[in-house]
């Protein structure tokens, strides 16, 4: 079955690249396109695509605002943020609005295909520069510290979170079904005050759970 892609960019000739080289790889459908944030939303409520490839800075509504209004409608649907700011003050609220990757626009073809796909499959996907200034800017207020209310496993499936395991190997690791990784996954985010995986990963980076 093929993943159904909405492209949304205010520069049309980056717009008309992305959707030219997507419809080239096999698994792709591009269902529609937007020059913008209030376009993107109206156009995603309609066609109700799997994935949405989303500009951040755009006129008329940017691309935080979109996603925050479309996960709202649609709280299952992907959105991958794909941009040239990699610093938290772009990352972190892109995150939060609940956007399941951030990449940058200088990605390899073959790494966006792939970071889609991961998408698709469940896993978070962050451009190597915003994790890095990400990280480096993390702080408190911004991150709650609340370990102390997980239990063992859960503790234990946020480690296999942060390692970029989907739910499928994080069951086959610890020898438990995908259906009870499913529920730690929800808890562990309502403990830990965390919206998402990708969120949970980068609390795990944070708190010197894994390396």
């Amino acid at each position: 079955m093929s993943i159904k892609i909405v492209v949304v960019d205010d520069h049309h000739v980056v717009r008309r690249g992305l959707v030219f080289f997507l419809r080239t790889q096999k698994g792709f459908e591009i269902v529609g396109e937007a020059a913008n944030g209030i376009e993107a939303v109206e156009l995603v409520k309609s066609l109700k695509p799997d994935l949405v490839l989303m500009d951040l800075v755009m006129p008329e509504m940017d691309g935080i605002e979109a996603t925050r209004i479309i996960k709202k409608e649609i709280p299952k649907i992907r959105i991958m943020m794909l941009t040239s700011f990699s610093d938290q003050d772009h990352v972190i609220p892109a995150l939060e609005a609940g956007a399941s990757g951030y990449q940058l626009k200088d990605i390899e073809p073959d790494d966006l295909v792939t970071s889609i796909k991961k998408i698709m499959s469940g896993e978070n996907q962050l451009h190597p520069k915003a994790t890095s200034h990400l990280l480096a800017n993390l702080n408190k207020s911004q991150v709650k510290n609340a370990l102390e209310e997980l239990t063992n496993r859960e503790l234990d499936v946020l480690k296999e979170i942060a390692k970029g395991k989907s739910n499928k190997e994080i069951a086959s690791s610890l020898y438990i079904t995908e259906k009870t990784v499913k529920t730690h996954v929800s808890n562990l985010l309502g403990k830990l005050d965390l919206t998402d995986r990708t969120q949970a990963a980068l609390y795990a980076v944070k708190n010197k759970l894994v390396d």
